[in-house]
């Protein structure tokens, strides 16, 4: 992932060093574990570690010459330790050390994810109270449908990003499996008991069924696990450009002193943020479906997964990272403009109560299709500008005559369509964070 787009401590999980030391780390507790067992000397593991240094720009000058990773990793050991090192990788393929440190590699970046969406969590919550009685129109289809609260929705933004969290934390959970079982997985030069005696000291457990590899399903879960996280930041990121725009205008980003929204207009302020987040949650999507083009491969494995997955393991978690940082920072700094929310739901002159002017007729005796019938036909005036929702309703003959004036008055109220707020937050903010 380009640097614009990445922050420190992720990029740091899929350095060269990281990388290098963590396949180290799994040598040398492989080792222990041989050396419990009395089948290398003892202390080899600790003699390693003391002398090595690990230099990604040696190894990567080994590789150039021998064209495998992982030997000119145990090369650049070797030239180190010394004899000690002849005991390392003992009944190993490449595969073991790989997909046993990318499990660790994974697991130290999803630890990261997890902490990013509880800080997301956090910032919705509160908006989501500190706006729960801003009454607002409620669109479907783009368009005014009834009443809702500014903080249901980032309460409903709230929800969905605990069910990210459930889901990433499965999938974290269902990639935590590394597998020392040798060339084919039947553990033909090395034990079961090894195997797992290593794993457990790295924090991990055995494949179910190893072929060279770990089956890659576990990893494309992973992977649109974060395609579902991405899809869930667009979501909010498409509502607050929406809000922004210049005809709405019920909420905007944070604009930064001296920052500039157009280089010939002056006057913009732009809703970059959520803009660059939409385009990069299509990206984010775009890893999935390669992380699914890597379950099926040939026979006990091939190759084709490994060039991928050099690539969309960084870059998927940097990013999805990067996306929560910054959607922390939006939903902080949102302004909400609450005179234009109020403006915009009487905006349509009181015809987001015609469910309730419907409902009200049909308590009253009158059919459901005859009552839409007569309440439609003041809305399409309304709409046609013949005059207002409410007083055209009052005028109705089959109206007045079934609820009277003062029936179509109770069917006005906002209250009545807020009633309910506080016990979806209930469900929301109790239910949802112990499930």
């Amino acid at each position: 992932m380009i640097e614009r787009y990445s922050r420190p401590d992720m990029r740091r999980i899929w350095s060269d060093q990281t990388r290098y030391e963590t396949w180290l780390e799994v040598e040398l507790a492989v080792c222990r574990a041989m050396e419990a067992r009395e089948m290398v000397p003892a202390g080899t593991a600790d003699r390693v570690r003391i002398k090595v240094v690990i230099e990604p720009a040696r190894i990567l000058e080994i590789e150039s010459r021998v064209r495998h990773d992982v030997i000119a990793f145990l090369s650049h050991i070797e030239e180190q330790a010394g004899e000690p090192a002849r005991w390392l990788h003992l009944g190993m393929t490449s595969s073991d050390v790989l997909d046993t440190s990318f499990a660790l590699q994974l697991r130290q970046a999803g630890g990261i994810l997890l902490g990013r969406i509880d800080e997301l969590c956090t910032a919705l919550e509160r908006r989501a109270r500190e706006l729960a009685d801003v009454a607002m129109v409620g669109r479907s289809h783009g368009m005014h449908a009834e009443p809702t609260s500014v903080g249901l929705v980032f309460a409903g933004y709230f929800a969905e990003m605990k069910r990210n969290r459930r889901r990433l934390e499965r999938a974290l959970s269902n990639i935590a499996r590394g597998k020392i079982a040798g060339a084919v997985g039947v553990y033909g030069n090395i034990t079961p008991e090894i195997e797992a005696e290593a794993l457990g000291a790295l924090g991990l457990v055995p494949e179910t069924v190893a072929t060279q590899i770990v089956p890659r399903d576990r990893h494309a879960e992973l992977f649109n696990a974060l395609a579902l996280l991405g899809a869930s930041i667009e979501r909010i990121a498409v509502q607050v450009r929406h809000w922004q725009r210049s005809e709405v205008a019920e909420a905007r980003e944070p604009f930064g002193e001296g920052q500039k929204g157009s280089s010939a207009m002056p006057h913009k302020r732009n809703p970059i943020l959520t803009e660059n987040l939409c385009g990069l949650a299509r990206l984010l999507r775009s890893y999935a479906g390669a992380a699914l083009e890597n379950v099926a491969l040939w026979h006990e494995r091939d190759i084709s997964h490994s060039s991928v997955e050099r690539v969309i393991a960084p870059d998927a978690t940097m990013l999805t990272d990067f996306m929560l940082h910054r959607m922390v920072r939006v939903v902080d700094g949102l302004v909400v403009e609450r005179e234009a929310l109020a403006r915009n739901l009487e905006l349509s002159g009181g015809l987001v109560f015609s469910e309730a002017v419907l409902l009200s007729l049909v308590r009253a005796g009158l059919g459901r299709q005859e009552a839409y019938g007569h309440v439609q036909r003041c809305a399409m005036r309304a709409h046609a500008g013949e005059g207002q929702f409410k007083e055209l309703l009052a005028e109705d003959n089959a109206i007045a005559s079934t609820i009277g004036r003062d029936g179509v008055e109770r069917c006005f109220d906002l209250g009545h369509h807020l009633r309910y707020v506080e016990t979806i937050f209930q469900r929301v903010f109790e239910e949802e964070k112990n499930p």
